[in-house]
């Protein structure tokens, strides 16, 4: 695959969008029949039952639209490299499914194993950071902590209905425009089979959601994305600059530095669930579910358009660039700080001040939806 005409573009984008769009009804049904449900609870907003099962339908989107993009216009190279890759995202895609359905979720401990794991047999992969003057070790730990802090963030992220599955859709749009100018074409085939996989769910799961994607569908989509960037640092000649890579999923990075920085400011675990995220916050500062996404939306939009101009822009150039994101961050994060989201009363249910050990695994999931504004 050392080009691809426009055409072939659309078709993976359409291709991947449409199969989507069939698959997650199939899985809502199923989701219905097998009782795979998140049902309501004093630390949930949502008052009915709602379907999990939707990762599902994004990963097998996605992997049986690569596969046939591989059978009809096989790469020149690294085959091995995309099917471990495909299988690695899959695994992480079951992990996240059974950690849904099963009662009491899975072990934190091993959730974060298998986690550092796929990190790993990505850097075997030939997948790395490729940091100048930084040892080869050092770079493959780099490498372990950005695919699983990426992975995690969108995980997290996925706390409002439609958050995640957007802002995963426009960081791959973005994914794609830096690949395409960097001319390297398989990985903005496989950033845009994504943005199509996570549209097409997006239409059943944007507020009020029908179908919930589930840790399945937000490490799958977090997993994708780390890799896709680690990509993009490859080849030397067209090796995108870290600036760029950090900007295209700034916003599920700021979203966790911020609930980190503030829990360990409140004398709160940062593995402990909450509804104190970014879109919470907005929520709490008055605007309503959908302007909050919305905002959101507009900040990834922002964020993937800075880092398009980084990746073609000189040094000095991208410096300001970054100064002026750090800057903007720092901003927007003082009076998204300063929203009162702890120990808040949301109907007869009082969120309690502090919440078991590792209970963000699964109540960061329970928080989405919420209901606080119109």
């Amino acid at each position: 695959m050392s080009s691809l005409p426009v055409w072939a573009y659309l078709a993976v984008l359409a291709g991947s969008l449409s199969l989507s769009l069939v698959l997650v009804p199939v899985a809502l049904a199923l989701a219905l029949r097998l009782g795979a449900l998140d049902h309501p609870g004093p630390a949930k907003s949502h008052e009915q039952a709602v379907p999990y099962l939707g990762g599902a339908a994004i990963v097998v989107s996605f992997v049986a639209v690569v596969l046939v993009g591989n059978a009809v216009d096989p790469p020149p190279s690294g085959y091995y490299e995309l099917v471990g890759f495909l299988g690695l995202g899959a695994l992480l895609g079951i992990m996240g499914l059974v950690d849904d359905l099963k009662t009491g979720g899975l072990s934190p401990l091993l959730r974060l194993a298998v986690e550092v794991a796929a990190a790993g047999a990505v850097c075997a992969l030939g997948d790395n950071t490729h940091l100048a003057g930084v040892p080869g070790a050092a770079n493959v730990a780099i490498s372990v902590v950005w695919v699983v802090g990426v992975t995690n963030a969108f995980n997290l992220l996925d706390n409002m209905d439609g958050l995640s599955a957007g802002t995963a859709a426009i960081a791959c749009l973005a994914i794609f425009g830096v690949a395409s100018l960097q001319h390297r074409y398989l990985v903005a085939a496989l950033a845009l089979a994504l943005a199509g996989c996570a549209a097409g769910f997006l239409r059943s799961n944007f507020h009020p959601a029908k179908i919930y994607m589930g840790d399945a569908g937000s490490l799958f989509l977090g997993f994708v994305i780390a890799v896709l960037l680690l990509k993009l640092r490859a080849n030397a000649p067209t090796r995108v600059p870290v600036a760029v890579i950090l900007a295209v999923p700034g916003v599920a990075l700021f979203d966790t530095t911020l609930v980190v920085v503030s829990r360990l400011a409140h004398h709160r675990s940062p593995l402990q669930g909450g509804k104190d995220h970014t879109s919470h916050r907005l929520v709490g500062l008055g605007l309503s579910v959908r302007q909050a996404v919305g905002t959101i939306y507009l900040a990834g939009v922002v964020l993937g358009c800075a880092g398009l101009a980084m990746a073609e822009v000189g040094d000095s150039a991208r410096l300001v660039g970054v100064l002026g994101l750090l800057a903007a961050a720092a901003v927007c994060a003082v009076p998204l700080a300063r929203a009162h989201v702890y120990g808040r009363h949301e109907g007869s249910e009082a969120v309690p001040d502090v919440l078991p050990p590792f209970a963000g695994q699964r109540t960061e999931r329970q928080a989405r939806g919420t209901q606080l504004g119109p």
